[in-house]
């Protein structure tokens, strides 16, 4: 097994007529969306083995997500179902000021439900790396006993961990996320901030003593995102900005940074260079905008491919 994720996946909802506003649409287009279920599946389809651990509502939604993932490739034999509790909803509008509005209903949702003992040690043993993302312990206290608890069995037996914290205020009360990322990143051996959220984790701090600090703290290497510009990434005895791949294109940022650490983690498992993961990561976090929904952008290694060598607009 190359990578292991846990989260929330939840049900998206979105104006089927592209552009709409949520208040006047009359139907609407079902899809999935979690940051940690994207990273699975962008993986999955560049033909790594990903398996994803969650808890979902044993209720149609939940149905869904999980024969979703199935289909997708991803192992799912470690996700647990409840009947007492639902799978979480949530709904995303693209239509109206160049704005992406997005509005969770995922209060008391099965996965934020998750026990340190739904996890199978073996699971966490067997794989090459641990992707976690700081939304699951936004959940509850218990989801972030779930990931410490998923954190020291990857250390016990030498699992390399990914952090990417991917703050999201909303699921946080006042700055509580501060000190619980944190408490994840002194285990991380790879960390993916984006540029802003990196000032929001050390607020008042400049960034070349943020990058000390982190890295004086056990970190072996900061990739840090900085949007269609590129990344950077950072280590005791290197410092390089990697130019992105800019489009016209975009039809949906959503998903952008699930797509980078996919492809950032895929280039670590196929042995290349951090500068060469860095790149990948950026150019599937490039492509996966240009498609709209979460997950749906995300490349097989074919399309990466002919994407990186197109001469023509029409592929027959």
């Amino acid at each position: 097994m190359d990578v292991v994720t846990l989260g929330e996946t939840m049900v998206l909802l979105e104006p089927f007529q592209e552009g709409s506003r949520m208040q006047y649409s009359e139907n609407y287009r079902k899809t999935i969306g979690g940051a940690e279920s994207n990273v699975a599946i962008g993986l999955s389809k560049l033909g790594h083995q990903a398996t994803w651990i969650s808890k979902l509502g044993q209720d149609p939604f939940g149905r869904y997500v999980y024969t979703y993932l199935k289909g997708e490739g991803v192992n799912v034999d470690y996700v647990t179902f409840d009947r007492n509790k639902r799978t979480g909803v949530y709904f995303k509008e693209t239509g109206g000021f160049k704005q992406t509005n997005i509005y969770y209903y995922r209060n008391e949702s099965a996965a934020s439900y998750m026990q340190p003992e739904d996890i199978q040690k073996e699971v966490i043993a067997q794989a090459k790396y641990l992707h976690v993302s700081g939304i699951t312990s936004a959940l509850s206290d218990n989801c972030h006993e779930t990931v410490m608890h998923v954190i020291e069995l990857a250390k016990k037996a030498n699992v390399k961990i990914v952090f990417d914290p991917n703050i999201r205020q909303s699921l946080w009360k006042e700055e509580k996320y501060i000190p619980t990322l944190k408490q994840i990143l002194k285990h991380a051996t790879y960390f993916l901030p984006g540029k802003d959220e990196l000032a929001l984790l050390y607020p008042g701090m400049k960034e070349e003593q943020i990058i000390d600090e982190i890295l004086d703290g056990g970190v072996e290497a900061i990739i840090m995102k900085n949007g269609k510009s590129g990344a950077s990434y950072h280590t005791r005895n290197e410092h390089k900005m990697i130019a992105g791949f800019p489009n016209d294109a975009v039809k949906d940022p959503v998903g952008a940074g699930d797509g980078f650490a996919a492809g950032f983690i895929s280039g670590l498992l196929e042995n290349f260079t951090l500068e060469e993961a860095v790149r990948r990561g950026n150019l599937i976090g490039s492509m996966v905008t240009m498609v709209h929904g979460d997950c749906e952008g995300l490349p097989y290694r074919e399309e990466m491919t002919a994407f990186l060598n197109r001469t023509s607009d029409v592929q027959r």
